[in-house]
This record gives structure tokens, sequence and C-alpha cells, in this order.
């Protein structure tokens, strides 16, 4: 005897969950635009952007030209208000985020709620963000403080550059091999 299966949202949403993962890795910024992450410009972001946006993507915004690594994490909300909502239901801290134009969100960043990345700003590796960052900066740390301007990022990076960046990627890591790999 064949048994129906009574569908649910539940039962289609655990039926999505592979599709939403596949696609988040296939097509991280196509992924991103569905789940409502406002883009402005082109947007790039190095790999699965399947948890990056959290439970509110659509409150959160990219300028033109922006790169977003690996696992960053943008959090529009506070989850430590929960222990209060028994005396305080109604009780609730969310804001939007935006990173700007012209803009790279360094691997494993994390940025909270109501931040605003200028344009021109660089946002280093596992950096907590928790403050606006003007243009033309360079955070990191946690809690992430200015670094340096990226225009003086840009000085030393043009001094130790390699001089390889516009290769195709087999020629680059080629390349990367005969410079650092010389006595294998």
């Amino acid at each position: 005897m064949l048994k129906l299966v009574k569908i649910t949202p539940r039962l289609i949403r655990a039926l999505q969950l592979p599709f939403n993962f596949i696609h988040a890795r296939v097509d991280p910024v196509g992924y991103a635009r569905r789940k409502g992450v406002r883009i402005s410009g082109k947007l790039t972001i190095y790999g699965s952007s399947y948890e990056m946006f959290g439970s509110e993507p659509y409150l959160v915004s990219t300028g033109d030209n922006a790169f977003i690594s690996v696992g960053v994490k943008f959090v529009t909300h506070d989850g430590s208000v929960l222990p209060f909502r028994k005396e305080i239901p109604q009780l609730d801290l969310a804001a939007p985020i935006h990173v700007g134009a012209n803009t790279f969100i360094g691997m494993h960043a994390v940025l909270l709620k109501g931040v605003t990345i200028g344009d021109g700003s660089i946002v280093a590796a596992c950096a907590v963000v928790t403050k606006s960052v003007p243009e033309g900066c360079i955070v990191g740390g946690n809690p992430a403080r200015i670094i340096k301007s990226t225009d003086e990022f840009l000085l030393r990076a043009k001094a130790n550059s390699l001089e390889i960046g516009n290769l195709p990627e087999m020629e680059k890591h080629a390349a990367y091999k005969r410079l650092f790999l010389k006595n294998d």
C-alpha cells in the first residue's frame, strides 16, 4: 500500500536544502542576490555564500567592484537580547550592513550589525568589524581597528609586487613554483 506524504513547509525547506547548498557554491553571487542581498555593480564572492549572509540577507548591500573572501559572515542582528525576551518580548536589535565600492573583505572576517565599510577600504582576514570603517582604510583585529590607509598599503604592495597578477591561473601557479620552490 502506497502511503501519501503530507507536503508541509518544513518538508519543502528540507527538499530545497541541497539545491540551495549547490547554488551557493556554484554561483555564490546569484545565490546571494536570490536571498535578497542588494548588489550594486560587480561583486565577487570567493567560495560559497550559503552561510555568509545570515537570517536577514536583505539587510546587506554591496557597492561596485567589491570582493568578499571565503568564510566571511554578515551578522545583521544581535541575538544577545534573547535571554531578556522573557521579560521584554518586543526587545530586538538589528541594523543593515553596507560594503562600499572597490573594497575587499578578507577570509573569515565578521561584520556586525550597523557597520558600513567605506569605499576603497580593506578588512583583514579574521577581523571582527564592530564599527563603521572610513573610506580608504585597512582595518584588522578583534575588534577591528585602523591599521593604515589603502594608499600606504598600495605603495608597499607596488614595491613588493611579483608582477604576475595578470597571468592566467595555471601560468601564475607555475610562476609561484619557480619563485618559491626552487629547491624542489
